[in-house]
């Protein structure tokens, strides 16, 4: 099977709104909604489980039988972290799924991904193990000396671009997050599993990914988002 693994545990307040940013309403629809969607009509996405901050977890639950989102399987708490809220994810699943079934890692706040990023996600993973959609970085960069100067440019055909879905046999994952903890690297890197895994020795394999693949953050994402909508939309509309 494959299982998406959505993160909607955090608060989001860099948008600056009254609400999670992922219950944030776009053209009168939460963005987590958008996500979930994206997850749940895919031909080879098998069940979801949403990872919620708990004060909008009775609110999840009428999302997803208002969106019809039928593969949702499992609704657990978000943790303190990033990190929490994964293991709490993943420990959730523990004797509900095989050792070899794929769980694909998601910010709820990613709503731009599409069907090829997943489907390339699950491809990899099957042949490699783990797989992080990846793309090629394409601005100017350079090491800040401080907050207001660089003197030292960065190579940019030597940095990878990561962001989710984050794809696993969920043997890997579970037995990653359970050495982390067992060890006390856990606390020892920044809140990410792909951090996570550099510290722990492991390799991480490519799977497609784009620019376009954000996570939201700011309101001005959120504002290229409904422009987003839009113009799927309008595709749609001329399509019919």
């Amino acid at each position: 099977m494959n299982i998406a693994i959505i993160l909607a545990g955090g608060v989001g307040s860099r948008v600056g709104a009254d609400r999670p940013k992922q219950f944030i309403e776009i053209l009168g629809k939460p963005v987590l909604a958008y996500t979930v969607e994206k997850f749940n009509n895919h031909p080879l996405i098998d069940a979801v489980e949403i990872v919620c901050v708990e004060s909008h977890i009775e609110y999840l639950r009428e999302m997803v039988n208002k969106y019809n989102l039928d593969k949702v399987k499992w609704i657990t708490k978000g943790g303190a972290t990033f990190q929490g809220s994964v293991m709490n994810g993943v420990n959730n699943l523990k004797y509900k799924i095989s050792d070899d079934d794929v769980v694909l890692v998601h910010f709820g706040a990613s709503p731009f991904v599409e069907e090829d990023i997943i489907t390339d996600a699950i491809k990899v993973c099957n042949e490699k193990g783990n797989a992080i959609s990846t793309c090629d970085f394409f601005l100017l960069s350079g090491v800040k000396d401080d907050n207001t100067k660089s003197t030292q440019w960065i190579d940019r055909d030597t940095i990878a671009c990561m962001n989710s879905p984050h794809a696993f046999q969920y043997k890997f994952i579970y037995d990653i997050y359970q050495e982390a903890v067992e060890t006390g690297v856990i606390d020892e890197v920044e809140p990410h599993t792909t951090t996570l895994m550099y510290k722990m020795g492991k390799t991480i394999y490519f799977s497609k990914g784009n620019q376009t693949n954000i996570k939201i953050t700011t309101k001005e994402d959120l504002d290229l988002f409904e422009g987003y909508v839009l113009m799927k939309q309008k595709r749609e509309a001329e399509n019919q």
